[in-house]
């Protein structure tokens, strides 16, 4: 239809089709869109392709490579300083009796309870022996059984609470609530009964108070391993057939290794007190062997006499041993806590 009232004509021109990218005549083909594929990572194969062996390993890898991450990371300026604390009492008390010779056998009664002079840095006590000497070798025996006792507690602790943690179900009920049976009697109660039963000895002293002081530990890795259960490398290890030990002993125990170190420092400071306790009420090692809680006996009964050195120095050195190993544990906890960035 032709003249002044023709219908427009619905066919582009060519320049229209030239900016719509086609040629002149030819319909405009649709764009065609390619899948998307996600950058393939270089010596790492699809989830498709590992196997359970494959994926346990890996996991297993990573939460190595997260554990040294976070030991490196840990070393807070707490945990520095409880470090050092620790070293300068080791070297005080080990390293001290080479340069420091003091007679610590024989009693002589006229050059008792003398104080601070230029032959007795710290005085005497009751017994005319050397105070300092006394504290140095006080000080071996009171960082030995604490650390052997924290020590032990940690490892009947972890064993108890992994055990529990991973295998639940009766086994869990029945375990845990022979930990709650022994929490609700008092520590001190328990220690004066098993030091009763046994002859105080250092290695005796390391069993009580190992006894008594593993039942905090195995509540918290028992959560550690509540948590780490419904991992996938634990399932991929049971996928495979692996036994419960071996999960435990491979992959629960490992990745709590974080909460059993934090705690082993508490424990050396708890037995370390436990054991000053009960040689302040003479149920620690007989004599001639005495640690920072018998010296702090011997010198409590001068007390109204005005011999301070024959009891400042034990307790001055119980604190700071305390105190050193609370600072290592605190600082630990912030390296390995929920705050740390390796989590």
């Amino acid at each position: 239809m032709t003249g002044k009232h023709a219908a427009p004509s619905r066919r582009p021109g060519r320049a229209a089709t030239a900016r719509r990218g086609g040629r002149a005549g030819q319909p405009r083909r649709p764009r065609q869109f390619a899948p998307y594929r996600a950058p393939a990572r270089v010596g790492w194969p699809s989830a498709e392709s590992r196997d359970a062996g494959t994926l346990a390993r890996e996991m297993s890898g990573r939460a190595a490579l997260r554990r040294i991450s976070g030991i490196r990371r840990a070393a807070s300026p707490m945990a520095t300083a409880g470090l050092l604390m620790i070293a300068a009492l080791a070297v005080f008390c080990f390293a001290g009796p080479l340069f420091y010779h003091a007679d610590l056998v024989h009693v002589n009664l006229l050059h008792g309870n003398r104080p601070p002079a230029p032959g007795h840095p710290l005085g005497t006590d009751g017994n005319g022996m050397d105070v300092l000497g006394l504290l140095m070798a006080g000080g071996q025996l009171s960082l030995e059984v604490g650390a052997a006792a924290g020590l032990l507690a940690a490892m009947i602790g972890s064993a108890w609470g992994a055990v529990a943690g991973y295998v639940g179900g009766p086994v869990d009920a029945v375990l845990m609530r022979i930990v709650d049976a022994a929490v609700a009697v008092p520590t001190l109660v328990l220690l004066l009964l098993l030091s009763a039963i046994y002859t105080p000895s250092p290695a005796a002293l390391v069993v009580v108070i190992a006894a008594t002081s593993w039942l905090s530990t195995a509540h918290l890795v028992r959560g550690a391993a509540l948590t780490l259960r419904s991992r996938d490398f634990v399932q991929a290890v049971r996928a495979m057939g692996g036994g419960r030990m071996r999960a435990i002993s491979r992959h629960i125990a490992p990745n709590a290794l974080g909460v059993i170190t934090v705690n082993v420092s508490f424990q050396v400071a708890d037995a370390i007190l436990a054991l000053a306790t009960l040689s302040y009420l003479g149920l620690g090692v007989r004599p001639p062997s005495s640690d920072w809680g018998d010296m702090i006996a011997e010198g409590i009964r001068y007390i109204y006499n005005g011999y301070w050195w024959e009891i400042y120095p034990p307790g001055i050195a119980i604190i700071a041993a305390v105190v050193a190993f609370n600072l290592l544990g605190d600082g630990l906890r912030d390296g390995f806590g929920p705050r740390s960035p390796v989590r």
